[in-house]
């Protein structure tokens, strides 16, 4: 079975948007395009208030992802349980619909009888551990992130260490929003680690407002880019989600 490159956006913010795209439109437009959207809230002493909570759950219900609210001190596990998350609840939607394909009618992992269930399940892990992954990291940069990103690039840090560990490839990207000139703005380019970082973030300044569905916007743009010059050096392109689109 093929599923192709397991792409996700990893959106890492503390508050609403406030300029650009609806950024629950924009996330919608990346599930059509293949790619999952997670959203983790940034919380220090203060709380998120409702209208950001209701936007990260809302991102990350459209973008067919998953979404947590922590303290920045809880950052690093919960960046690596969120992409973690969104790759089995990724690889189960391609699962259910080869058994749907397989077994016609609207079967999933979750109506096999419990033997068959721990053998599929076995299969997801494993494909969880083999499968080339893409994270595409956005990281909002506002006014109000600014003693976070330390935490932030920590987190960031370690995600890169854990995912390193499974046997299938990693290429992790990170954009800033809002960026110094422009919205958005590219800090790394796709790399098997994010150890750079390290210098790059404490060079970061931080702005007023929050466009989040331009981020997003732009994260679409990047893969695109990324697929386009794929096909112009290889007309070998299996991979699932490029199908799908």
């Amino acid at each position: 079975m093929k599923t192709g490159t397991l792409k996700q956006i990893l959106l890492i913010t503390d508050g609403c948007s406030n300029q650009g795209e609806d950024p629950i439109a924009m996330a919608a437009l990346a599930k059509e395009q293949g790619i999952t959207v997670n959203v983790i809230g940034v919380m220090e002493r203060d709380e998120i208030d409702e209208k950001g909570i209701t936007e990260i759950e809302g991102i990350a219900m459209s973008g067919g992802g998953v979404s947590q609210v922590v303290y920045a001190k809880q950052l690093s596990h919960t960046v690596q349980m969120v992409t973690r998350k969104a790759m089995t609840q990724t690889l189960q939607g391609v699962v259910n619909r080869e058994l749907q394909h397989i077994l016609g009618g609207e079967k999933t992992v979750e109506d096999l009888p419990p033997d068959q269930r721990g053998e599929v399940m076995e299969v997801v892990d494993e494909l969880g551990e083999t499968a080339e992954l893409e994270v595409l990291v956005l990281v909002d940069t506002s006014a109000s992130m600014k003693h976070k990103l330390p935490t932030v690039k920590e987190s960031l840090f370690d995600l890169s260490l854990s995912l390193n560990a499974r046997s299938g490839e990693n290429r992790f990207s990170v954009f800033v929003f809002p960026g110094k000139k422009k919205e958005v703005e590219k800090l790394l380019d796709w790399s098997p680690n994010l150890g750079s970082l390290t210098s790059i973030f404490s060079k970061l300044t931080t702005g007023g407002i929050t466009p989040t569905g331009p981020a997003i916007r732009e994260a679409l743009t990047y893969f695109k880019k990324k697929r386009s010059l794929r096909s112009l050096l290889s007309r070998d392109d299996e991979s699932f989600f490029e199908e799908s689109v």
